[in-house]
């Protein structure tokens, strides 16, 4: 098989491409920029383009497939010379289903925990020895590519992204996959550039719903009246299966969950951890794992990369990073902190960054979403607003937004309101999908616990 990828650096793009070559497939592909790690990991396959740029020549007749990324644009040359020529053209949700058509095929959606509920699975079927094949939308510890797919295992974990398939292909990824079993984690309005009203967002679940497989199974947060409303409304021959928060006891390192009169100890921490895992047991006890093995197996689970992941700690100072930017993941990860954490000072720092918390008419969803912390500042660029031709923001528009924040446009700014503390029973929690413009989280952490001694 010949495929050719039209924008192949993209974070899916590169994992899809490499697991093809991984396959066997002659893998091709075009790009008019690649960053690190997609750059060094396609270099490693001996899949990258040898130039950065379009190539129509790169486009022949003897493709069977061309994958297209939601990078490129509908004007892209390559893309004009493959309907020229009449070859079958996906988007990589589209060719991931061909992948995946006489698999199980689990999807997991929601507006946040995707990832996390995700490699909840991932991690239990590994510590149980089950192999599966996966897609995961992030860079997950212990993994090298985040793409799986064989012509052997019977079952396919795909993350389920909401988001457009391909620039000629506008609906949700998540709408491709057509599952056996699916999860909805949560609904909280996001990408207001495609879905400007929230009930537009609101209906891309619902139909998701719609293309679970006849009998298939539906696993619902029933904690989330959205979710909970659009599962139980579907009048189809699907299994519901709603779950719920568990109940657990906060500890020094971690939390004790009680499942059927059994404790269990874990490594995470936080309601919407647990809620998630809650979830991810009942997607695992579909495919054959009991609970029981399930908790036994999360055990040293210690979360997804950049989800509330720990950067360093001391005596007095721990400090986290986390990728919640959405107004729902930073109140779930704010709370979460100050739960473990009950009788520390907490400094919430977060970025805005995405297309649609750069909104003003957005920011009012951030209404105390940083309320469980004891200080916050909330950071935003002037200059990443007008890169994504946004109209102009002011601090005062951010703080108002929030509900009473302190606001900065500039990292130096950032920096100076951390170190203004002493750091003596603290904790720090900075939460971007970004970083800030520039701030180095290992060497700020070391810094700071330096400045302690």
């Amino acid at each position: 098989m010949k495929v050719h990828f039209i924008a192949i650096g993209g974070s899916a793009m590169h994992n899809l491409a490499i697991a093809l070559s991984r396959k066997g497939y002659e893998v091709s592909g075009s790009d008019d920029e690649i960053f690190e790690p997609s750059k060094g990991r396609l270099k490693k396959e001996g899949i990258l383009p040898a130039t950065i740029g379009w190539d129509e020549s790169r486009v022949t007749s003897d493709l069977d497939a061309v994958i297209l990324g939601m990078h490129a644009r509908e004007n892209n040359p390559e893309l004009a010379k493959a309907k020229e020529l009449g070859l079958k053209i996906f988007s990589y949700p589209e060719y991931i289903y061909e992948q995946s058509k006489n698999k199980k095929r689990v999807v997991i959606g929601g507006s946040h925990g995707k990832t996390t509920i995700t490699s909840m699975i991932l991690h239990a079927l590994n510590e149980l020895n089950m192999d599966v094949d996966y897609m995961v939308g992030a860079q997950l510890e212990g993994y090298d590519c985040m793409v799986k797919l064989t012509k052997a295992n019977e079952v396919i974990i795909l993350e389920g992204d909401e988001y457009l398939s391909s620039p000629i292909d506008r609906r949700p990824k998540f709408h491709l996959y057509k599952p056996h079993v699916a999860l909805i984690s949560g609904i909280a309005w996001d990408h207001i550039n495609v879905f400007p009203k929230y009930e537009d967002y609101v209906d891309q679940f619902s139909i998701f719903c719609d293309k679970i497989e006849k009998d298939g199974v539906l696993i619902y947060n029933e904690e989330d009246d959205t979710v909970k409303s659009i599962s139980e409304n579907k009048n189809r021959d699907l299994e519901l299966r709603p779950y719920k928060s568990p109940n657990y006891n906060v500890v020094e390192n971690g939390t004790v969950l009680t499942w059927d009169g059994v404790d269990y100890p874990l490594a995470i921490f936080g309601q919407h951890n647990l809620q998630n895992l809650v979830g991810a047991m009942n997607v695992c006890q579909s495919i054959g794992v009991e609970p029981d093995s399930f908790f036994k197996a999360m055990k040293n689970f210690t979360g997804a990369g950049k989800r509330l992941e720990k950067v360093t700690e001391s005596k007095d100072l721990v400090m986290y990073k986390d990728f919640a930017h959405s107004p729902s993941k930073l109140k779930a990860t704010t709370a979460a902190v100050k739960e473990q954490f009950p009788n520390r000072t907490l400094v919430a720092c977060m970025e805005l960054h995405t297309f649609s918390s750069l909104q003003k008419a957005f920011l009012p969803e951030y209404k105390d979403a940083m309320q469980d912390a004891d200080e916050a500042l909330v950071y935003f660029s002037p200059s990443v607003v007008e890169h994504k031709k946004l109209p102009p923001i002011s601090e005062k528009d951010v703080s108002e937004g929030f509900g009473g924040v302190e606001v900065a446009t500039k990292t130096q700014d950032v920096l100076d309101f951390i170190r203004s503390f002493d750091w003596k029973n603290k904790v720090l929690l900075m939460m971007s999908s970004g970083n800030f413009d520039g701030i180095d989280y290992d060497k700020l952490g070391e810094d700071l616990v330096s400045s302690e001694k």
